[in-house]
C-alpha cells in the first residue's frame, strides 16, 4: 500500500529544500528526477497490485504520483490539486501524460492541467481519478484500506490479475514507451528550471516565503587566524 501523511498525501518536488538550495534550478532537476525514479518503479512493479491511500490533500507531481498506483482510494475530504501551471507556468513531469489520460480521457486530463482548480473526491471519483472514496477519520481510512490490500492479497485470482496487470503494461509500452513519456516532460521541465524565463523561480520563492521578502542570508563569521 502506498499512502503518505495525514494531512498531505504528497504535493511532489520539495519546494523549500529547492529553495534554501545554492543552485535551486540543479536542486530541482534532482529532485524532479528523483520523484520519476520513483513513479517509474511504481508503475514497473509487476510483483504486487499498488494501492494508493489517500488520507490527506495531493497535489502537483504528488498527485500523479498516485496515480501511478493500480487503485486509487481516497478519504471523502481529500483536496487533490492535480496541475502544476500554477508554479509559474511549469509544465510538469512524474508521467502524468501518461498516467492522467489512462485514467480520466484526453479531455479531462488537459482541462485538469490547464484550469488550475482544486477537485473534491466527488468529482474525482465521478471522471475516474480515483477508483474509490471512503468516509470517516484518517484512522478508520487507513484501517480499511490495509483491510482492502490484505483481502485483495488472499484474493484467489491475484495471479490472474498480475498477469492482466504485465500484460496491459506490455500492450501500453508498446504503444508509446514510459522513456519516451518522461524525455518530453523532462525537456519541458528543463526549460522551466534552466531557461531564461524566470516564472518558476519566482512563483517558488513567493511560495516558500508567502510573498514576504526573501530574508538576506547571514554571512559566514571571519575564522580566527591562529598566531605562528
Amino acid at each position: 500500500m502506498l499512502h503518505g501523511g495525514r494531512d498531505f498525501f504528497s504535493n511532489g518536488i520539495h519546494l523549500n529544500i529547492i529553495e534554501a538550495a545554492p543552485d535551486p534550478a540543479l536542486e530541482s532537476w534532482r529532485n524532479i528526477n528523483a520523484i520519476d525514479d520513483l513513479v517509474c518503479e511504481i508503475l514497473n512493479t509487476m510483483s504486487h497490485i499498488v494501492i494508493a491511500a489517500m488520507t490527506g490533500n495531493a497535489g502537483a507531481g504528488g498527485a500523479m504520483l498516485a496515480l501511478a498506483a493500480d487503485r486509487v482510494v481516497a478519504r471523502e475530504s481529500v483536496v487533490l490539486n492535480p496541475h502544476y501551471r500554477s508554479m509559474g507556468g511549469l509544465y510538469g513531469s512524474e508521467y502524468w501524460t501518461y498516467v492522467l489520460p489512462r485514467r480520466v480521457g484526453s479531455a479531462h486530463a488537459q482541462e485538469l492541467a490547464q484550469a488550475c482548480r482544486p477537485m473534491g473526491t466527488r468529482e474525482a471519483l465521478s471522471i475516474g481519478f480515483v477508483d474509490e472514496v471512503v468516509a470517516g477519520d484518517a484512522e478508520a481510512f487507513v484501517r480499511g484500506v490495509t483491510a482492502q490490500a490484505v483481502e485483495t492479497a488472499r484474493r484467489a485470482d491475484f495471479w490472474s490479475l498480475l498477469r492482466d496487470k504485465h500484460e496491459k503494461r506490455v500492450r501500453d509500452e508498446r504503444a508509446k514507451p514510459l522513456a519516451a513519456y518522461r524525455a518530453e516532460e523532462l525537456a519541458r521541465m528543463k526549460a522551466n528550471f534552466f531557461g531564461p524565463d524566470p516564472a518558476y523561480h519566482r512563483a517558488r520563492e513567493n511560495f516558500v516565503f508567502k510573498g514576504r521578502a526573501r530574508p538576506a542570508k547571514a554571512k559566514p563569521a571571519p575564522r580566527a587566524i591562529a598566531a605562528v
